[in-house]
């Protein structure tokens, strides 16, 4: 059964084509195909070794372009002002930004170190209000301290340990489980909303 090969052996490895009309080459082509020292193999590498000539110097030129870039952005952060040092010490200045050198620097820096001002003011503000809003809600503590859930949930398990052979006969307790659970969510997201 798989000792048999599914495919039979070829019989050579020439393919003679016949066709219906005589076809015939001029002794020229046939002297210049047999004297051409040109084989499929050596065809194959020229054509390899031409694509990867081209593929090799697409990536020097893809190279001299990102490194003429990268020159670039370090020639424009070198002759921006450095504003490490005002964020770290507002009031150390460096000679560029010092008035004897120039106002126009130096206004430029105050309204920078104004800008860094304001924006951390304003993140120092929604921080101190995300704190506020997570004083408030104490979810836990509350749904402990919550007397009407405590007293539904005792109710549900005291009914389910007295009809443990019958659980669906604690339907009642259950639905008013849920009616102080559902309450507590809406105080919940009430004062979220606030």
């Amino acid at each position: 059964m798989g000792q048999n090969s599914s495919k039979p052996p070829p019989s050579s490895t020439q393919h003679v084509f016949t066709s219906e009309s005589p076809v015939s080459f001029s002794p020229d082509l046939i002297n210049a195909l047999q004297a051409s020292p040109e084989t499929d193999s050596t065809r194959s590498k020229d054509l390899e070794l031409h694509i990867q000539r081209r593929v090799q110097s697409e990536l020097e030129r893809l190279d001299a372009e990102a490194s003429k870039r990268l020159a670039e952005l370090q020639e424009q952060i070198s002759t921006a002002p450095d504003s490490t040092t005002t964020s770290i010490h507002p009031d150390a200045r460096t000679p560029d930004q010092s008035t004897s050198a120039g106002g126009v620097d130096h206004k430029a820096a105050s309204e920078g170190d104004k800008l860094r001002d304001l924006s951390r003011q304003s993140v120092q503000k929604e921080v101190d209000m995300l704190k506020e809003k997570l004083k408030r809600r104490k979810i836990k503590e509350e749904v402990v301290k919550d007397k009407a859930v405590e007293k539904a949930k005792g109710e549900v398990v005291n009914c389910l340990r007295l009809n443990d052979r019958r659980p669906l006969d604690c339907w009642r307790e259950v639905e008013a489980f849920k009616e102080e659970v559902g309450r507590l969510e809406k105080d919940y997201l009430r004062r979220l909303m606030e």
